[in-house]
């Protein structure tokens, strides 16, 4: 194995892409709170910057790709990092140095439990989601990540398809949410108080900043500098615009033309395109972004109407977002773009679409069943949230002692 150094820049790009998308997703949840909590939004973004990058080198890395014996979790090989370093791995990147892909993979594994971090904002106690995080990873997030991408893994096994992290990534995230959020409980006031956003402008910058980021984490998931990374990188421009236009309509239709949701459908057609941006062609992304935003729209809704207080819609656009993207996958995907992928329903193979649609099950329930355990525990041990005055202050008091703004 020789290292290309062309491949390993792009991956070097790709990984710096991909880090940008935490602090970016930082903004765009820190502009839809209230101001009083602005700064704690946005640290739940951050600090998980850090607590993950220690977890990856420590053991995540090892439980997610070091090498099985069960096809459930990798072995420990690669605790601490042993053995890796800027030789090539021939099973995952045979023309980039071991090292990158870890540093690459890193990215993945730190802003998958920050996108959780939506469905408890302006209520969660500090030193709890520190907890959770670390948790949440070791057992939620890494297990997945072997079960699709490791040598081995039972999904992958199956013949799962998941490009850059449609079920390991925002299926985990979106159903991890939604069971945080009923163990949490509502915000004090929950739909009698209105709770005005902070700045929408915060949230457009946020989510420009992702969807450039998103350029890494799609098309560096080609691990080179080929013609499979510039195609996913046109699916997922193409996705991301196809949803952000189809959601400005049904907002136009509703009322008028929020910037808020045309940002946000943005964000939707990026994640539904996620498992599929190096399976399928620009014109099967074009149909899978614009289906995504209003099956999120409609998401949403239904959200509302239960009463759930799962603050700024993760489950709606990460989970039902990557949900759908995972069964298009399924429908759209074809070898002529991806030789080493498998052909979908529409390319004359259904049964890659019940394949993706059990995989996608068995990930959702895993990720709601551990989460909510998770969170119980968390809650009847230090607590998950912050009593009512602190809540009433804001969590940027309460639980930093910063105001956002003098």
């Amino acid at each position: 194995m020789t290292i290309d150094t062309g491949d390993t820049a792009w991956v070097l790009v790709a990984t710096a892409l991909v880090m940008i998308m935490t602090p970016a997703l930082a903004f765009f949840y820190g502009g839809m709170v209230r101001k009083k909590n602005l700064l704690s939004t946005l640290n739940l973004s951050v600090i998980t910057l850090s607590i993950m990058s220690i977890q990856w080198i420590l053991i995540g890395y090892t439980l997610a790709f070091g090498p099985t014996n069960s096809g459930l979790i990798g072995g420990l090989n690669f605790l601490g990092l042993t053995g890796v370093g800027a030789e090539p791995n021939a099973d995952y990147a045979a023309t980039i140095p071991h090292l990158l892909f870890v540093a690459y993979q890193m990215m993945f594994a730190i802003i998958t439990p920050a996108l959780i971090s939506g469905a408890f904002v302006e209520r969660i106690r500090f030193r709890a989601f520190l907890i959770f995080t670390i948790l949440w990873a070791t057992l939620v997030y890494d297990p997945v990540a072997h079960w699709v991408w490791g040598v081995g893994g039972i999904l992958r096994q199956m013949g799962a398809l998941d490009f850059a992290g449609g079920s390991v990534v925002h299926i985990t995230a979106g159903f991890s949410a939604l069971a945080f959020a009923r163990v949490i409980g509502p915000r004090k006031g929950f739909g009698r108080v209105v709770a005005e956003p902070t700045s929408i402008p915060f949230t457009v910058l946020g989510a420009g900043l992702l969807w450039m980021g998103w350029f890494g984490f799609n098309g560096g998931s080609a691990l080179g500098a080929n013609g499979l990374a510039v195609n996913a990188v046109v699916t997922t421009n193409t996705a991301a615009a196809a949803s952000g236009l189809v959601w400005m309509f049904l907002s136009w239709r509703d009322n008028k033309p929020s910037v808020l949701g045309i940002v946000t459908g943005m964000v939707v057609g990026l994640v539904a395109i996620t498992p599929a941006a190096g399976f399928v062609t620009p014109l099967s992304a074009l149909i899978i972004g614009a289906v995504a935003a209003p099956i999120s729209y409609y998401a949403i809704r239904l959200r509302q109407k239960s009463k759930l207080d799962e603050s700024l819609d993760v489950w709606a656009c990460h989970g039902m977002g990557g949900l759908w993207g995972a069964l298009a996958t399924g429908l759209f995907a074809t070898t002529t773009v991806n030789s080493a992928g498998f052909d979908g329903l529409f390319y004359g193979n259904p049964g890659q679409l019940a394949i993706q649609a059990v995989a996608a099950v068995i990930v959702i329930v895993f990720a709601f069943v551990v989460t909510f355990v998770i969170a119980k525990v968390i809650q009847r041990t230090i607590g998950l949230r912050v009593d009512e005055n602190e809540e009433e202050v804001g969590l940027d008091i309460s639980e930093h002692g910063e105001r956002a703004y003098a």
